[in-house]
């Protein structure tokens, strides 16, 4: 029976380990062009994006403008404006800083004005699930992205890799859509910072 237990959770450790590189992968190119770069630069994009069970963001949009401002006038314009300006004050600094901190060793950097840099990193959020929060039950947010390096000032695309992260907080206390989503851009810029510190910065 131990021995049975043993395997158990030697087979359930592979598992997630397995999960957790399966979540970065190269889909063409070579990432290995960053070596060696001291800073490149760093674009966030959401076009196509889609939301849940909606294929398109604009869709999502307006069926929780609408929602939203049948049960309180005004509450759905807010939600918009806070639901886009999430991605400047919460999504894209939460990735930055933890692709950064896994990629510091390097000495490489990453900046959001790619003028004068060699690379830029194109960051297109393909697919976003807001999740949920009701107490009783919850649903952690996940994204998925299509990450492109190319050029700078060129459209010459030079790798192009597919990376995905679900996010909750400890202890549950993300009532908040931006909270969850803004873990689950830290989680897939921590996958994304520690794929490239193995397999392109060494």
């Amino acid at each position: 029976m131990k021995k049975f237990m043993f395997l158990f959770m030697v087979g359930a450790l592979l598992f997630a380990t397995n999960s957790l590189e399966a979540q970065v992968r190269v889909q063409k190119g070579d990432i290995k062009v960053l070596k060696g770069q001291k800073t490149v630069g760093v674009k966030f994009t959401y076009d196509n994006m889609a939301v849940g069970k909606f294929k398109k963001e604009e869709d999502y949009i307006k069926k929780k403008v609408k929602d939203y401002n049948e049960k309180e006038a005004g509450r759905g314009d807010s939600w918009k404006e806070a639901w886009i300006n999430d991605r400047a004050t919460r999504f894209e600094p939460k990735f930055l800083d933890l692709v950064s901190k896994y990629t510091e060793k390097s000495g490489l950097q990453f900046s959001t004005d790619p003028a004068g840099t060699k690379y830029t990193i194109i960051v297109n959020t393909d697919f976003s699930e807001p999740g949920f929060n009701v107490y009783v039950a919850r649903k952690n947010a996940e994204i998925k992205t299509t990450i492109t390096i190319v050029e700078t000032g060129s459209d010459k695309v030079v790798a192009k890799l597919s990376a995905s992260g679900q996010g909750r907080t400890f202890g549950g206390n993300d009532w908040d859509t931006g909270v969850r989503l803004a873990e689950a851009y830290a989680k897939t810029g921590k996958e994304f910072g520690k794929y490239l510190s193995k397999k392109a910065l060494k």
